[in-house]
């Protein structure tokens, strides 16, 4: 008969910005100079120990530490082992701080390391560079944070560790050496856990997420060596073997690993997870710890139904396996309290559930497995998903019909790109070699002001409309001094490139405060999508429109695409995110030909996101991909011949989807290659790219300005396997976050670059 007392109560991870994103606020003090070095170790520390707090008072039992982090965890791992890149000139020891702030942000005098999608989410990590130092423990982080949380609070934490073997399938330079990488870096993991196990640890989470994606056969002995290696060097440790956002693969084989547990994702791998439990089972010895509270997604959780799971897992597995319930992954990926947003919709409102409100329906799960009694909240999270799915905007027939019809029908443009091109090359008369921008421009304390005043009534529409205008008039003129060749508005008007248009879409609300992390200290606050969305009015036209009338040469219409929509908002989850897409798409193609109407005819649909929305199962991709590729040309295939489209990607890997890129049709496409230092461009040489395409020349997540020869040396790598007739030149993103001074001069470096190129090919005949 199983134990009830045995059943737990647990967490992965808590967000790390705080409330009011108290986080971000310091980090950003100490950048600027504001705070010391002291003062930032004692306010993210009081951060810290806030959210362990919390966490206890929710009455979870196994809390996580060492999830909290500077910056970003993967990078906290490089650095714990000493793996800095050879440019920051680190010689060994303990990372500065401002070493490890370089690593994210560039300097001065070297280049930042590559930022990267973590998984499917939106969340961003640097990615490590595996060159250069023999690896070194520099700090034993989690056991710093394990003693902190002991000694302060009374906590036995949960030390979290990022594992070998998915820390590496993250790096760059390990891919041919993972062997040889296991072997160095294998001794130091055993030195962390020992050091943990010595100081008193119970149990020590050690998260293996790349463990849901392709496993080779290779790889499975090397994850087996790893857990051997460290399970005779450090018997008896309790190791929790984390694997989330989809089914673990190689089952059969994770499970006899030699640990004291394994995390299982029963929300985004239910299927999977479940069908391996119903057919291996589960061995007896082991701990289960079944993430079946969503911790990607803002819904409150139906406990009835997920008490029903825990009922079917709880009877898969052997009476004498012990059971943790838990999240389905770290709550780093949802705001931290939905008790602020009493300023929407009461039927939304009591719908929500943020990190806070997960953990209290993890804790009545708990209760209610060891008790077999219901608590309140099963009822209360019952009634709210009843009146929510009541809710009229979820039944927009003209929506819903309008949807059905468009899946049935393909959505292609009017032409072929080489007719198309030819057209409108006749009608634009761009150089060789043309320069813009991805959309943005420096969002500056003025502008957000002023935003600020007009939200709080203390500025009329008309006088914000004016201040608008003037930014816009004022960038028109900074852009043609610069001398691009095509402009754009600047998108002062903009908080963020989803939640603008969210705001202007029926079947849309916001949150006050449901901040997220999505790289370093830059937070987002996805849109909610609860109902059916559709067109409402014109979006965009106003402040393009009027951009246009202030020059001769083309400005662009500036959209954020129906994808990355998708993937940026916290999606409802009672239609597929298919059905979702497309009702975007539609509203999306009403405002694309408002724009062709008001005379814009260069059109930029940006999916940054259509990456992250990739499945981590091969399996999956060709579907999502259909349907993600059928979303965006259902946005822009009416536009006519002579409109130029053009989209944006940015901080992703691509290589592998480089034909669904093609099928989005688009007559050009910026992708970002800075900070992957041009790895992207080795696709092209093995994959011929037919349509306009710019690679961006230059990193805009960094203060730093590069100079001419270093964009025109990116320019002739690029030259080699690119057609110079459909090449552009633009950064790798918008300009939001940088400053005017900074980006008028990289801005003039580039057209620099890009003349200095033109002038190279005029003269080679052939390449730069």
């Amino acid at each position: 008969m199983r134990d009830l007392n045995k059943i737990l109560s647990g967490n992965l991870g808590y967000p790390r910005i705080g409330r009011e994103r108290e986080w971000k606020k310091a980090i950003e003090a100490f950048w600027s100079g504001k705070i010391d070095e002291e003062e930032l170790h004692g306010r993210l520390g009081e951060i810290r120990r806030n959210h362990l707090k919390l966490q206890q008072a929710q009455g979870i039992d196994l809390i996580p530490v060492g999830d909290f982090s500077y910056y970003d965890q993967v990078l906290d791992t490089a650095v714990m082992f000493g793996l800095v890149p050879e440019r920051f000139e680190y010689s060994g020891g303990p990372v500065p701080l401002t070493t490890y702030y370089a690593i994210a942000r560039g300097s001065k005098t070297a280049a930042a390391s590559e930022m990267t999608k973590w998984f499917n989410t939106n969340y961003h990590y640097i990615v490590p560079e595996l060159e250069g130092r023999e690896p070194e423990l520099t700090a034993n982080v989690p056991l710093s944070y394990y003693r902190e949380a002991k000694a302060e609070l009374g906590i036995e934490g949960k030390p979290v560790l990022l594992g070998l073997y998915t820390f590496l399938k993250l790096s760059k330079g390990a891919s041919n050496r993972l062997q040889e990488w296991v072997h160095k870096l294998l001794p130091l993991y055993v030195q962390v856990l020992r050091e943990l196990q010595q100081e008193g640890a119970a149990w020590v989470q050690v998260d293996e997420p790349a463990l849901v994606t392709s496993v080779s056969d290779e790889d499975v002995k090397l994850v087996q060596e790893i857990y051997e290696t460290i399970s005779r060097e450090v018997p008896g440790l309790s190791i929790l073997l984390q694997s989330y956002f989809d089914a673990v693969e190689r089952y059969e084989q994770i499970v006899a690993l030699p640990v004291k547990g394994i995390g299982l994702d029963f929300v985004h791998g239910k299927e999977g997870n479940l069908q391996a439990l119903r057919q291996f089972g589960f061995p007896s010895d082991k701990t289960l710890a079944a993430g079946v509270v969503d911790g990607r997604n803002i819904w409150r959780t139906d406990l009835s139904e997920t008490g029903q799971l825990l009922n079917e897992i709880l009877a898969l597995t052997s009476s004498s396996a012990d059971l943790i319930i838990q999240p389905s992954c770290s709550l780093l990926h949802v705001p931290v309290s939905a008790k602020a947003e009493t300023g929407l919709p009461t039927v939304l409102h009591k719908a929500l559930a943020f990190a806070e409100e997960k953990l209290e329906e993890v804790s009545a799960l708990c209760q209610a497995a060891k008790t077999g009694s219901t608590p309140a909240l099963f009822a209360m999270n019952s009634d709210a998903l009843k009146l929510l799915s009541a809710d009229p905007s979820r039944s927009r027939k003209q929506v819903q019909d309008a949807v059905l019809t468009i899946s049935r029908q393909p959505s292609e443009r009017s032409s072929e790109f080489v007719r198309r091109r030819l057209k409108q090359q006749a009608k634009w008369n761009l150089p060789l070699l043309p320069t813009t921008t991805i959309g943005s421009f420096p969002q500056t304390a003025e502008v957000r002001a002023a935003r600020q005043k007009w939200r709080k009534g203390e500025w009329s529409a008309e006088r914000y409309d004016e201040f608008i205008r003037a930014e816009i008039q004022k960038w028109i003129t900074i852009q043609e001094e610069i001398g691009l060749d095509v402009l754009v508005h600047g998108e002062f008007e903009r908080t963020d490139m989803v939640e603008f248009f969210g705001e202007k879409l029926p079947g849309f609300a916001f949150t006050r405060g449901g901040w997220v992390q999505s790289y370093g200290t830059r937070c987002v606050k996805p849109p909610l999508i609860y109902g059916d969305v559709e067109f409402d009015q014109p979006m965009t036209v106003k402040e393009t429109a009027f951009a246009q009338s202030l020059s001769s040469k083309p400005v662009k219409g500036m959209l954020t695409g129906p994808v990355t929509i998708l993937n940026w908002s916290f999606v409802r989850s009672d239609v597929s995110r298919e059905t979702v897409a497309y009702q975007i798409a539609l509203a999306l193609r009403q405002e694309v030909e408002a724009l062709e109407k008001a005379g814009i005819t260069m059109i930029q649909v940006d999916e940054p996101a259509l990456r992250e929305g990739f499945p981590l199962k091969p399996k999956d991709r060709d579907r999502y991909l259909d349907w993600a590729v059928k979303a965006f040309k259902i946005s822009i295939s009416t536009v006519q011949e002579t409109t130029q489209v053009h989209t944006h990607m940015c901080y992703c890997e691509f290589h592998d989807m480089l034909g669904s890129i093609q099928a989005l049709d688009a007559d050009v496409i910026s992708i970002e290659t800075s900070r992957s230092h041009g790895e992207l461009i080795q696709s092209f040489e093995e994959h011929t790219y037919p349509l306009g395409i710019g690679l961006g020349v230059y990193d805009i997540h960094s203060p730093r300005v590069p100079s001419e020869e270093e964009m025109v040396s990116m320019i002739r790598r690029a030259l080699q396997v690119l057609d110079p007739e459909l090449f552009w030149i633009n950064p790798d993103c918008g300009l939001k976050t940088r400053g005017q001074e900074e980006t008028v001069a990289a801005l003039k470096n580039m057209v620099g670059a890009a003349e200095r190129s033109r002038q190279a090919l005029a003269s080679s005949g052939s390449g730069v």
